[in-house]
């Protein structure tokens, strides 16, 4: 039976020892999911580039991260003004950027909570909470995106600071 609660039976929120399942944004066996576009970001103070997912198309970006346990790397809802945590399992760290890929703001959202939109904002960059801390995201930082260079569907170009939207 399908749940369409805010939260799933038990609770829906994580506990220490609880299994964590990690699944592509939109893989949706037998749904006609197709595997998120992966790619990375960088700060200038970041040594490694971070694992990024996208989420681009308006069914993504109402998904986001709802109905997974955590994230390894983070995910950029693009475009996007304004984030919430309703139906959450987790805490999330949200950085709103402007369409240089330049950061406006960084806040942490506990689950149940409804995002203020940002005026400026293009995109949204959404980790779990802490994550954005241990990277360096803060007011006024630039964020480098690269996509792969074969995703889902094929070959794609590689992107600078202006990011895949230019």
């Amino acid at each position: 039976m399908r749940w369409w609660g805010i939260r799933p039976p038990g609770g829906g929120v994580r506990r220490t020892g609880d299994a964590v399942e990690e699944r592509p944004l939109d893989a949706e066996a037998g749904r006609g999911g197709r595997p998120a576009a992966r790619a990375a970001f960088t700060t200038p103070t970041t040594r490694v580039p971070v694992p990024l997912e996208f989420a681009r198309s308006a069914r993504e970006r109402r998904r986001g991260l709802l109905g997974r346990d955590r994230i390894e790397g983070a995910l950029l809802l693009t475009p996007a003004g304004t984030v919430h945590t309703v139906g959450m399992r987790f805490a999330i760290d949200v950085a709103h950027l402007d369409r240089a890929y330049r950061v406006l703001a960084v806040r942490t959202m506990r689950p149940g909570r409804i995002g203020r939109p940002r005026p400026r904002a293009r995109h949204v960059l959404e980790a779990e909470a802490g994550a954005m801390e241990a990277w360096g995201l803060r007011r006024g930082v630039a964020v480098s995106v690269q996509e792969s260079a074969y995703g889902p569907d094929g070959p794609r170009e590689r992107y600078g600071r202006q990011g895949p939207h230019g």
